[in-house]
């Protein structure tokens, strides 16, 4: 039975609230009162603060590739666009329903199909690069740290990492390979539209489309690796700066909470949060981010604040994400109603 997406939507709250509470109840002392009436406010808007100069990051990072391709993508609508992903994100398995907004959006701006979907690739392909890199540095630096990790959270961690890892190898194989890649893309192609018959979409169109979208899509890939280098080299830095500033929230609240902020260690968590976040299991990742950041957070702070912790942490991360996203979606909707009427006007 397919879902729709208020139900995706309502999974997704109800896995995360259900996790949060459980922590909670788990964690509930006679010190949490004391410490929910401790906490500086302060931090927390420092904390919003860093997450939104993170979003600002990453419309740029999407400006900076565009432009690298020859595309002039205004800055203000690539962050909308990167905030109403953050909605769909909420809705689909690993948040990987962010991607189509984009693609959709990248094309509302007169990026060709092929060349959005090879941006946003590229996107994938720059997060996993720095978080791998970064990962190990870190993980050279706090060899003793794995020791305490459970058997089951070390598994879900490898599988996380080679699902993302793989993403490093669609370039790969589109500039090594690029006519058995399109030829399996092809076939991919033809099988949807012939599960599609029974609809207005005509099979050998949308192979015809999609021949020629493919071409671009390749084409992009080794831009990016000649004459578009220069580009995704500012990307990289910018997916640097993004990275940092998104991990940095999680260190102010710890500091807002009284604790040091751990940069380091809290990092490296980061880390392996967003890795285990890409694997598609729930809607928007929720319930596995909450329940695998209080089982890596318990290891530096004290058990009657981690709930807190881990409640301000998704508002910041995740709740944030709804209410943003949603402003950006009105926006989106407007703009779609306003380009419908003009059409029919005409």
């Amino acid at each position: 039975m397919k879902l729709s997406s208020r139900k995706l939507f309502a999974m997704s709250l109800i896995f995360s609230l259900a996790v949060i509470i459980i922590v909670f109840w788990a964690t509930f002392t006679e010190e949490t009162i004391e410490y929910i009436l401790s906490f500086n406010i302060l931090f927390l808007l420092l904390a919003i603060g860093f997450r939104i100069l993170a979003l600002a990051l990453w419309g740029v990072r999407i400006v900076i590739l565009s432009r690298s391709l020859g595309y002039q993508v205004g800055y203000f609508h690539s962050l909308n666009m990167v905030l109403a992903g953050l909605l769909a994100g909420t809705m689909t398995p690993g948040q990987a329903g962010g991607e189509p907004v984009r693609i959709h959006e990248l094309y509302r701006a007169g990026v060709k199909i092929g060349d959005a979907t090879a941006v946003v690739i590229m996107e994938r392909v720059l997060d996993g690069i720095i978080l791998t890199v970064t990962g190990i540095i870190i993980m050279l630096m706090t060899k003793e740290i794995w020791s305490t990790f459970s058997t089951s959270l070390i598994i879900l961690i490898i599988i996380a990492w080679i699902f993302l890892l793989s993403f490093l190898f669609i370039p790969f194989f589109a500039i090594r390979y690029p006519a058995r890649m399109k030829d399996l893309i092809l076939r991919l192609v033809s099988w949807i539209t012939e599960k599609l018959s029974k609809t207005r979409l005509s099979s050998s169109g949308a192979c015809t489309r999609a021949d020629h979208e493919i071409d671009n899509f390749f084409n992009c890939f080794t831009s990016f690796a000649g004459p578009a280098r220069r580009g995704l080299l500012a990307g990289g830095c910018v997916t640097g700066f993004f990275w940092i500033t998104e991990f940095m929230v999680a260190s102010v609240i710890l500091m807002g909470l009284g604790l040091g902020p751990n940069i380091i260690i809290s990092f490296f968590f980061q880390i392996l949060i967003a890795i285990i976040m890409v694997i598609p299991i729930t809607p928007g990742s929720s319930g596995i981010t909450e329940l695998s950041t209080s089982s890596l957070y318990a290891l530096i702070v004290p058990a009657g604040m981690l709930g807190i912790f881990v409640l301000l942490w998704r508002f910041v991360t995740f709740y944030l994400n709804i209410v943003l996203g949603f402003i950006a979606g009105m926006f989106i909707v407007h703009r779609e109603v306003s380009c419908r009427t003009e059409n029919f006007n005409k």
